[in-house]
Parts: C-alpha cells; structure tokens; sequence
C-alpha cells in the first residue's frame, strides 16, 4: 500500500520534468486562490462562505481551504501527490458544477481545467522529481537491504 501510494511512475526524463512543472504551477496557482480563503478562516470577522452541499460555511470553508492551501503546498513539494490531488480535484468539481452550476461554461471552464489536471496527477503520480520518489526509493531499498539480511 505504501509503495502505491508514493509509486512517482517509470516515465522519462521528460516526462517528470513536465510533471514537475504542471505539479508546481497548478499547486501555486490554487494556492493564490486559497491564501484569501486562509485569511478568512482565521480573520477576526464572521465567516461568509458558500455552502454549496449543505454542510455549514464553516465547514465547507475548512475544507476548501485543507484543498487550496495544504493539498496544493503538498503537490508543489510532491508528498502525498496521489492523495493532495484527491481533496483538489473534487473542490474543483464542486465549483464547476455546483456553485458555478448557472453561470455558464465560461465559469466552469477554470475549475474544469484545474480539476483535469489533478485527475491526471492523481493517475500519474508526482513523477521522479519529487519527495514521493525519494519516499519510494528509500522504502524499496530498506525493503531490499532486509531482504539480503534473511539470505
């Protein structure tokens, strides 16, 4: 379970460039959406947020900002990226098609982007450039090294 989770993909040199670079990007740029949720989070004024499937605007509050500041830092460092793409692609999805439901495609069309990207990363994994690859690397070795001592 473990070494699926933090199996970065046997992809080229390419490859894991430009999943660092889609990793990184649309980490940093979720993450300009969230700093102003954060800041709202822990203001001194009453909480205002949507709350679009019935769960509170606290609630929901928190776990668009767990998304767009925790998930997103997570996919820029490359820890956890299977799981951090999980909580971003569904927020995404809520906005596309929840709160942006009646505001035609032209507002739907960012989420809709970013929530394809975090598919993919979720599919794909962070790719070699990345802590997760470290974390599977480390594991396989101790993995062997235990192995050997059994001989």
């Amino acid at each position: 379970m473990i070494n699926t989770i933090f199996y970065s993909g046997n992809y080229s040199k390419k490859v894991n460039i430009a999943l660092l670079l889609l990793r990184a990007v649309s980490g940093a740029f979720m993450l300009t959406h969230g700093i102003g949720k954060f800041s709202k989070l822990f203001g001194d004024g009453p909480i205002a947020f949507a709350d679009p499937i019935g769960m509170g605007e606290t609630a929901s509050l928190v776990l668009t900002v767990f998304a767009e500041v925790v998930c997103a830092v997570l996919l820029i460092i490359g820890f956890l990226a299977r799981l951090a793409a999980i909580p971003l692609l569904i927020t995404m999805l809520v906005a596309a098609f929840v709160i942006h439901a009646e505001d035609g495609f032209g507002k739907q069309e960012l989420p809709l982007i970013y929530a394809a990207i975090y598919f993919a990363i979720a599919i794909t994994g962070a790719g070699k450039i990345s802590m997760d690859h470290w974390i599977f690397v480390k594991n396989i070795n101790k993995k062997s090294a235990e192995a050997e001592k059994l001989k």
